[in-house]
């Protein structure tokens, strides 16, 4: 989790496009989403997040092979405050634990 997210950033993350696809409805609070073939819209009041992705090539680690996407996240007409709180969620929810 980062503390601070820009208007437009991209970032790597270690699933796949179905993961993510799942993971969106929840990390954005159920925000109105519009999905198309590698990327998605979500209305945030006044303004939008809209992201856009593709997959990499797995991360292979002797005979472990994660697979990664590619994931531009850009919001427009969302306040600073509101695109931290929005991100802060994201990134909790879709984090992976370990142990």
């Amino acid at each position: 989790m980062q503390s601070w997210y820009p208007e437009r950033f991209e970032r790597e993350m270690g699933c796949t496009e179905d993961e993510l696809l799942r993971w969106l409805p929840g990390a954005l609070e159920c925000a109105p989403l519009a999905l198309e073939p590698g990327r998605a819209c979500a209305r945030l009041g006044g303004g939008e997040l809209r992201l856009s992705w593709h997959a990499l090539p797995p991360r292979r680690i002797a005979l472990l092979a994660m697979p990664r996407l590619a994931i531009v996240f850009a919001f427009e007409g969302v306040s600073e405050t509101e695109r931290q709180r929005v991100m802060r969620r994201f990134d909790l929810y879709t984090q992976r634990g370990g142990g």
